[in-house]
């Protein structure tokens, strides 16, 4: 490759950067609604695997077993292609955040349960013997101790919720993938473009990266006092 290859890829990349730092946006919004929505399901996910009944914990440990073993993928294609046979149509931003939602809430209660359970039982015990039940111990004692432990495994999934919303390009979302192919289909030179749609993901990564060590280190100066 010569220099003038070189800075054509360059010039392709930086023509193509006020578009795509537009969708950046949309890319962050789909990560942060999944991650906010997912976090509810999980949290119930998880409750129902440890304490619900047995009906009701298989049904949960077979949501997390499909999700687990599917490819989010075919888990849109799923949700925006197969669901109007069904006789439920959504539009594509629907479609994407609700995909995403239910991936990351099988993932999340995963890592929800294991920070549960990673509490000493001991604590349970000292809990309901001072005369509380099990909804304050929860809520008052396992919870606020088991949100330190997820809090990593929590930033990870955030981080990789933003490289996974490139999937939802392939049901028209004009995130910053789409952008990219957008751009690419009008000057036919795909690796500037593509260039650039890396290094603004990777910006993110790094971005949510530093928050999430930031927030890390703060608990840890609070379970230090």
């Amino acid at each position: 490759m010569d220099l003038e290859q070189w800075k054509l890829i360059l010039s392709s990349a930086v023509a193509s950067f006020p578009v795509l730092i537009k969708a950046a946006p949309i890319t962050i919004g789909f990560a942060l609604a999944a991650m906010l929505l997912g976090l509810p399901l999980a949290l119930l996910v998880a409750l129902t695997r440890l304490y619900g009944p047995r009906p009701l914990r298989s049904l949960a440990a077979l949501y997390v077993s499909f999700i687990r073993g599917t490819p989010l993928l075919v888990q849109i294609f799923m949700i925006y292609y197969g669901l109007p046979s069904l006789g439920v149509t959504l539009n594509p931003i629907t479609g994407g955040i609700l995909a995403l939602t239910l991936n990351a809430g099988a993932y999340l209660s995963e890592t929800i349960r294991a920070a549960i359970e990673s509490i000493h039982k001991g604590q349970h015990e000292a809990a309901y013997s001072l005369g509380l039940n099990r909804r304050q111990v929860m809520q008052l004692i396992v919870l606020p101790q088991a949100a330190r432990v997820a809090l990593p495994s929590m930033g990870n999934s955030l981080i990789g919720l933003v490289k996974d919303t490139s999937l939802v390009s392939v049901i028209t979302v004009v995130e910053l993938l789409r952008s990219a192919q957008l751009v690419i289909a009008r000057t036919f030179e795909p690796f500037g473009p593509y260039l650039m749609a890396a290094l603004i993901y990777w910006f993110i990564s790094s971005l949510l990266e530093l928050v999430q060590r930031s927030m890390e280190r703060r608990l840890a100066r609070g379970v230090a006092r």
